[in-house]
């Protein structure tokens, strides 16, 4: 399994030698062999489905060629899977083949080379030069680095030979894959990630019923997405700035942000920060160093790399985090920041929600990608092939979703099973540990899916299968996995979880009321916080709505002080 861990330098080792071109267009890897022999046997054992059966063989016919091509090929190149850096020394290794430390899990280079604060090479002369002689060939001395010249026309391809895999830690039933490599966490966290997994979980459920029942005006759940907030979170620092989207409310609850708070802001009254300004769930708060929400699309991601490079000119033991949607990639803010990042060397990490839907749109009309093909082949094979087959990236398409896109702009990049908890968590440690000590983006790709409505104003099954929708919050529920491994090891029982249920349900509803007897904010709240003396217009346009809501009381709340 050493491909999970090592899909870093998979993505982003920019330094192969002396590549012919057989090399190039033949990516030849030991864990090419191991994927593809691992993913045989799974489907052969695990599977009676005569469709796994048939994926199995094709499976093993890819890796057979893969192997006579290894062994008739004297140029064989190992250099895109470094197997002398599959991992961080401060990961947990359950092979106890090889004690000794090993460099980092996200690259060549060791964690601890020292960073660069501002490049050197920015300053060397940009003049082109004239051709030179370089081992044999011609090769041009031309701004940013000596490129080669070759008598054949040829055209790089849209593709890899092989899709990235995906890292993942525990399997369906919440059990350690064998040889896992991953950080260890304490029984304290462990449990604490699970509490605030299970509490935003109900959060989503009593909140989506009070705005059916209209005494909210909207609602976005995280049904499906809980490991990737809460794991992810708990990875970080709480010096670390975060960037949301909006379907990251997790990474607010891990920081103590209160359920009262949460209620406060939904129901906009005197309480909430942002004055009642804001829809519901656009949550902000700067003692927990969580950018306000803004339902624009992607608008986050770029400010997120300018506040990355303000710490590090600071020089500040920090990094900034940024969510967003697979749809959010469609957006020229998300290529313009990895390109900001990736030359500025921000330490900044980009986490995509890799979910399947931009609301209705699947991800098959935003990119080519091996996605869209598993969701096309839903009616012809069962979930369980499915998910495999998703998981692993066997099919052969262009294209592999948003984690290749992160080599294009030379930021290093991994893609995880966001239903699993300790691979994001771990995921996101090292990503941390990488940005801040060596000053580098890095892009995490987490797979999951949206199991919920994309809000209270869409209706999911009206694109979706509901069998499905179901399938996935059901048998792929990053919380039930979850607490299928805190309880292989002694840490919960089942007096626990219904004790944890009820509590937080019942502190849930008492928010709620709490919050909805509230004082609204004044109206003059409205014109604040823009302009220190407000200019004369917004002066008259704050007369004339005072004017409006005295004559017609029957069009306005009751409850908003004039």
């Amino acid at each position: 399994m050493s491909w999970i861990v090592n899909s870093f330098s998979y993505v982003n080792n920019q330094q192969t030698k002396k590549q012919t071109n057989q090399t190039t267009n033949t990516i030849l890897s030991i864990s090419s062999l191991h994927h593809f022999h691992f993913h045989f046997h799974f489907h052969f054992q695990y599977s009676s489905n005569p469709s796994s059966v048939f994926m199995a063989f094709i499976t093993l016919k890819l890796s057979r060629n893969i192997l006579n091509q290894f062994k008739s090929s004297k140029l064989a190149s190992f250099s895109l899977i470094n197997h002398s850096s599959l991992s961080s020394p401060s990961l947990n290794h359950h092979n106890n083949s090889n004690n000794s430390p090993s460099p980092s899990p996200l690259g060549e280079e060791s964690i601890s080379s020292p960073p660069t604060l501002f490049s050197a090479r920015r300053f060397e002369s940009t003049r082109a030069q004239k051709h030179v002689k370089f081992d044999h060939k011609q090769v041009l001395d031309f701004p940013g680095g000596k490129v080669a010249f070759i008598p054949e026309m040829r055209f790089i391809s849209e593709c890899f030979e092989e899709r990235v895999p995906c890292y993942r830690v525990l399997d369906d039933n919440g059990q350690l894959f064998m040889e896992s490599s991953y950080v260890q966490v304490s029984e304290e966290v462990a449990l604490k990630m699970y509490s605030n997994m299970v509490t935003l979980q109900t959060m989503d459920t009593i909140f989506y019923e009070a705005q059916r029942q209209g005494r909210i005006s909207f609602y976005l759940t995280t049904i499906g997405e809980e490991a990737i907030n809460v794991a992810s979170a708990a990875a970080l620092s709480f010096d670390d700035f975060v960037f949301p989207q909006y379907r990251e409310p997790g990474v607010l609850l891990w920081r103590g942000f209160s359920l009262q708070e949460f209620a406060n802001q939904c129901f906009g009254n005197k309480a909430d920060y942002g004055k009642g300004r804001q829809m519901p769930i656009h949550y902000g708060s700067n003692k927990h160093n969580y950018f306000t929400v803004a339902s624009t699309i992607a608008t986050q991601i770029p400010h997120a790399v300018g506040a990355a490079y303000s710490l590090k000119m600071d020089r500040k033991d920090a990094c900034v985090v940024t969510y967003f949607g697979d749809g959010g990639t469609s957006e020229g803010d998300f290529h313009a920041a990895l390109n900001f990042a990736a030359v500025l060397e921000a330490p900044v990490i980009f986490i995509c929600r890799n979910n399947g839907w931009a609301i209705s749109t699947p991800i098959s009309d935003q990119f080519r990608s091996i996605l869209p093909l598993a969701f096309s082949y839903l009616n012809n094979f069962d979930y369980m092939t499915f998910l495999n087959l998703l998981l692993n990236c066997l099919w052969e398409m262009t294209g592999d979703g948003v984690v290749v896109r992160g080599r294009a702009y030379g930021v290093r990049s991994i893609r995880v099973d966001g239903n699993d908890a300790l691979a994001m968590y771990s995921a996101v440690r090292a990503a941390r540990e990488v940005a801040i000590q060596e000053h580098r983006p890095i892009l995490i790709e987490a797979l999951s899916y949206r199991a919920g409505h994309h809000s209270t104003s869409d209706d999911s099954t009206k694109y979706r299968p509901v069998d499905e929708i179901e399938w996935w919050r059901t048998a792929q529920d990053p919380v039930t996995r979850l607490r299928k491994w805190i309880q292989s090891n002694g840490w919960w029982s089942d007096a626990n979880e219904s004790e944890l249920r009820s509590n937080t349900r019942k502190q849930l509803l008492h928010a709620i009321q709490a919050a909805e007897k509230a004082d609204k904010p004044p109206i003059a709240e409205l014109f604040t916080d823009v302009y220190n003396v407000p200019p004369s217009n917004l002066q008259e346009q704050e007369n004339r709505l005072r004017e409006t809501v005295k004559r017609h009381p029957e069009d306005y709340p009751p409850d908003v002080p004039v």
